[in-house]
């Protein structure tokens, strides 16, 4: 795999905010806005094709240690932080104290930066400092929270310090304490989590600035947020991705509790598989289907058999072993009766000349472990210049991801007591 194919599985992701959120019976909700949409405070207007840039620009590093750091047994963070992913609102402390936080199913931590700061990267909002807040709490080194946690170390004053360590050199290190967590809601309502488990990071160096504090982490390990509000949400959660070229005003939806349940017509589950380590959610793709033809997805020797795939809401692109992927491109070629474009950047390795009248691509179905997803072209094809749209998916050597271009319009649900995601394809635009 050439240099410029590695970096494009580093460089897409998509970059929301959490503008608001929903209280409901035993749930809640919050809305995802994208980053380039006109309800983003950081909207700029662009054509479509910018925005694609725009989005290869923002995830530089986001891919490029996600297996090979995560499946070694070093204390290293699974996933390296930078500005494209997703960033919600939220604040800590009493009183509540607003916050940007970059928002990753792919990490197990909330860590912010902390007054005062040693060593901090360009924050352009506000840094919360604990000292003003009356539900501030230093977690101590004898605690089973501090305990249970990889590297972590001792102050004289016997507060619990944690050390994030991330593949690209960056860092976060500072007190593990208990705050305050708190969500917006449109209606003038608010839902606090009292207790939560957070990082007061002192000493911070990433490859990000701007309004971000920090990562809200909402993967499976053991201090997420999502895992931290374990019963409160009956460990279920769901997004739905509105098309990421669609209606630049159109929100998303991150659901939480009853409101994350995905029922009804057109309803499908998978096994949610155990492995490690516990911050991903692993599935098990049997294959794809391109028209009649199935292509069976074989993986390799560390992503193969049960639990071969990562399903991950903030990578872009779909990655799979270049067997797998030369499999799939080659039955997609057959079908497609269009002239292919070579892309001057090397990046794409199947790129069409598309008519002015546009072109009905063939559906490609996700066979998963009893749960058939069809993917229709805006999940498949994304367009990189006038009249020119190239296949959204890449031959990796680092492992197996089912990204988020693959999961537009699908209400998208994980319930880790059941251990099942679950889909259902659904307009997200009407569920704004």
């Amino acid at each position: 795999m050439n240099t410029n194919s590695f970096l494009i599985l580093l460089l897409f992701s998509l970059c929301f905010i959490v503008f608001h959120s929903h209280a409901q019976n035993n749930g809640f909700s919050v809305d995802l806005i994208h980053r380039d949409s006109l309800k983003s405070p950081f909207y700029q207007p662009a054509t479509k094709y910018q925005l694609v840039v725009n989005a290869v620009r923002q995830s530089i590093s986001r891919i490029n240690h996600f297996y090979k750091d995560s499946l070694t047994d070093t204390p290293k963070s699974s996933v390296i932080p930078d500005g494209g992913s997703y960033l919600m609102t939220y604040s800590v402390g009493t009183p509540p104290f607003k916050l940007f936080g970059i928002a990753d199913t792919g990490s197990d931590i909330i860590w912010l930066q902390c007054k005062p700061c040693e060593e901090c990267f360009n924050q352009t909002t506000p840094k919360f400092e604990p000292s003003k807040s009356s539900s501030y709490k230093n977690i101590p080194c004898n605690s089973n929270t501090c305990q249970s946690l990889r590297d972590t170390s001792c102050t004289e004053q016997d507060s619990c310090q944690y050390n994030i360590q991330y593949g690209d050199r960056s860092h976060s290190q500072g007190d593990l304490s208990l705050e305050t967590l708190t969500l917006d809601s449109t209606t003038g309502q608010s839902v606090s989590f009292p207790k939560t488990v957070i990082g007061c990071g002192t000493q911070n160096t990433v490859s990000f600035d701007g309004r971000s504090s920090g990562i809200v982490g909402l993967g499976g390990g053991s201090v997420s947020l999502t895992t931290q509000l374990g019963s409160k949400i009956g460990g279920k959660f769901s997004y739905c991705l509105v098309p990421l070229l669609g209606d630049s005003s159109a929100t998303s939806k991150l659901n939480f509790g009853d409101a994350a349940a995905v029922s009804g017509n057109g309803a499908v589950s998978t096994p949610l598989v155990s492995k490690d380590p516990k911050t991903f959610y692993y599935l098990t793709l049997e294959a794809f289907t391109v028209g009649n033809q199935r292509i069976e997805f074989t993986g390799d020797s560390n992503g193969g058999g049960e639990g071969n795939i990562i399903i991950d809401s903030g990578t872009t692109l779909t990655l799979m072993p270049s067997a797998d992927y030369q499999n799939l491109e080659s039955a997609v070629k057959e079908l497609v009766n269009l002239d292919i474009y070579e892309d001057p950047n090397g990046q794409f390795s199947l790129c069409y000349n598309v008519p002015s009248d546009g072109y009905d691509f063939p559906i490609i179905t996700a066979n998963f472990k009893g749960a058939d997803i069809k993917l229709h072209s805006i999940s498949t094809f994304i367009p990189i210049a006038n009249g020119v749209y190239c296949f959204a998916f890449m031959p990796s050597q680092i492992g197996s991801i089912f990204g988020n271009l693959a999961q537009q319009n699908l209400l998208v649900g994980y319930d880790v007591v059941k251990n099942v995601v679950s889909f259902k394809p659904t307009d997200c635009t009407k569920l704004g």
